[in-house]
């Protein structure tokens, strides 16, 4: 009799421990479900430096293209590196492994962190993504600001300061920028998530645009004035996208509300430049008298 009474305690208390591991799975599942990258963010491993200094497989990991030849759609890989550096007129901002700059859309948002680039978009910026369990690179890069965030096709993509971050399929070779200010959406980014090469800017990350999210609206109008200090003549734009100025390289000064790229060139070709605000010298950014376009909204 007692030999029964102790298997039957002992079943219960089989029972009710399987019950409870049951309730602890399910309750982690729903943390996991709820944020969509709890336990994914707690796998990934960091190191300090670079692939190669903490002796990564050469040709492995960071998805990165060879010089030449076009990004494409990546799939995760076992690591990523991410590196504060220099690239064309941006310093600083984030690199990968192979010395590509990476990219934030002004469309996304930071808190929560969320990527609204998918199917063709995700083609032309493709996403930095690694692999449940990789390792990511950092350097000059605080850990503290990377993170993940799960994309509406699963994988996981690499945050900065919140941001997610991508390549651009048009940048060829390493250092390339040509992603800068496209669309007025686009900019490198900061090893603290915030917009690299934009001037006079006031990020909260945030995100969204128009002032409300990251502090730089997008300007659809331009003043342009031959004199520093905003003096006559000038001419005025206004409009989305790209912009013949009337009065070619005249420009030493210009006002605007938000962010703006300006060209050297005609038909927005040749050397670019975003920047943000009122710019009373243009000598000062080595653009004086060299206006010859602008891209707004």
């Amino acid at each position: 009799m007692i030999r029964n009474r102790i298997a039957a305690l002992a079943a219960a208390a089989a029972a009710a421990s399987l019950l409870l591991t049951a309730c602890n799975a399910t309750d982690e599942a729903a943390s996991v479900a709820k944020d969509g990258v709890g336990t994914a963010l707690q796998s990934l491993h960091f190191n300090s430096g670079t692939a190669k200094q903490n002796n990564a497989t050469p040709k492995t990991g960071d998805w990165a293209t060879g010089a030449g030849k076009p990004a494409v759609t990546p799939a995760a890989k076992k690591w990523v590196q991410l590196s504060a550096a220099k690239a064309g007129d941006l310093n600083p901002v984030v690199v990968n492994g192979a010395g590509f700059t990476l990219y934030r859309f002004d469309k996304d948002t930071a808190n929560p962190s969320k990527s609204n680039c998918n199917d063709a978009c995700a083609t032309t910026w493709p996403p930095v993504v690694v692999a449940p369990g990789g390792r990511i690179f950092v350097d000059g890069v605080n850990k503290s600001e990377v993170g993940v965030v799960k994309r509406a096709d699963g994988n996981l993509q690499v945050t900065i300061g919140g941001w997610p971050v991508y390549r651009f399929s048009k940048d060829l070779k390493p250092g390339d920028t040509n992603g800068q200010g496209v669309g007025g959406t686009w900019f490198g980014v900061t090893p603290d998530g915030k917009k690299a090469g934009v001037q006079g800017q006031g990020q909260n990350n945030t995100g969204g645009t128009g002032g409300t999210g990251t502090g730089t609206a997008v300007t659809t109008s331009v003043i342009l004035s031959d004199e520093t200090d905003f003096g006559d003549p000038s001419e005025g734009l206004a409009g989305s996208g790209c912009q013949n100025v009337a009065r070619d390289d005249s420009a030493s000064s210009l006002r605007a509300s938000g962010a703006l790229k300006i060209w050297s060139e005609k038909d927005c070709k040749g050397e670019s430049k975003v920047v943000q605000g009122d710019i009373a010298d243009l000598a000062s950014i080595g653009f004086d008298n060299k206006i010859s376009s602008v891209f707004l909204g």
